[in-house]
């Protein structure tokens, strides 16, 4: 039996990576474990995320797993040098806003930043914005509750919520478009958030480019792996398996994986 690689978030977000993943690595296997019972990571203090990040892992690792990808920002920021430290011979991806490639992308170096009150806070994407100083002009936004809006908004089919929560923050921002001055790089730096996307290009307009880091967390994974002798197995066709777990609500979980993965698998409920 082909050891999975175990993927988590604070919810259904970290669903948007797990489809990059899916798409690059389609003959492996994944557990995508939702920490529901204690979302909002975005929301709380270091030592909750510090806590519940070291928990899932925990759980993860006695699954077998070969590799963790943590997909979610304010986790990331908050625990993965903690994770590594404590698990040095499984390969940890992570993920971030991707503040690099928007400064590639944009024209007129005014670039936005939507994430979670604790990733903007964080020493990590602190590091990460002083890194590229000079290079663009960053306008930061903490979007309270717009995670929690989207996992809500998953087994609703009414996004007239979901539509005001991304307009309030869009619109915090200042102005999008590509004449000098305005905003016309969008970062999405929470795994919740490309599931608003259309709603997002829509609001700020279709010059407007949305940066998202699904895609490079996979490619980062395809390298760890193939780095790791041994892990991956032989391709095969058809979709991989995917084993589903919250610790919270199954329902939201399962709505929302079938919504926008075409996943109907069932949900299994975990207490840890």
């Amino acid at each position: 039996m082909k050891a999975p690689i175990g993927v988590f978030d604070s919810g259904i977000g970290g669903l948007s990576v797990l489809k990059a993943l899916r798409a690059a690595l389609p003959h492996e296997d994944f557990i995508y474990l939702a920490d529901n019972g204690h979302a909002p990571y975005g929301e709380r203090d270091t030592a909750h995320v510090l806590a519940r990040s070291r928990a899932v892992t925990q759980y993860l690792v006695g699954q077998n797993i070969k590799a963790l990808v943590v997909a979610c920002n304010t986790a990331t920021a908050a625990a993965i040098d903690l994770l590594r430290a404590e698990h040095p011979h499984l390969p940890i991806i992570g993920v971030e806003p991707a503040v690099k490639p928007a400064v590639a992308l944009s024209k007129t170096g005014r670039i936005g930043v939507m994430a979670t009150r604790s990733t903007l806070a964080s020493a990590r994407f602190q590091t990460l914005l002083a890194a590229q100083a000079g290079l663009a002009q960053f306008v930061l936004q903490p979007c309270d509750g717009l995670a929690d809006a989207i996992e809500r908004g998953a087994s609703i089919a009414d996004a007239t919520e979901l539509i005001a929560a991304c307009a309030s923050n869009t619109g915090a921002m200042g102005l999008f478009g590509t004449q000098p001055g305005r905003i016309d790089t969008l970062v999405l730096g929470c795994t919740h958030y490309p599931f608003v996307s259309e709603h997002l290009q829509a609001l700020v307009g279709a010059d407007v480019t949305l940066v998202e880091n699904g895609e490079a967390v996979a490619r980062q994974a395809q390298r760890l792996l193939h780095a790791a002798a041994g892990n991956l197995g032989p391709a095969v066709t058809g979709p991989s398996r995917v084993r589903l777990i919250t610790t919270g609500d199954a329902q939201t979980l399962k709505a929302a994986a079938a919504h926008w993965l075409a996943l109907r698998e069932p949900v299994e409920l975990l207490q840890i």
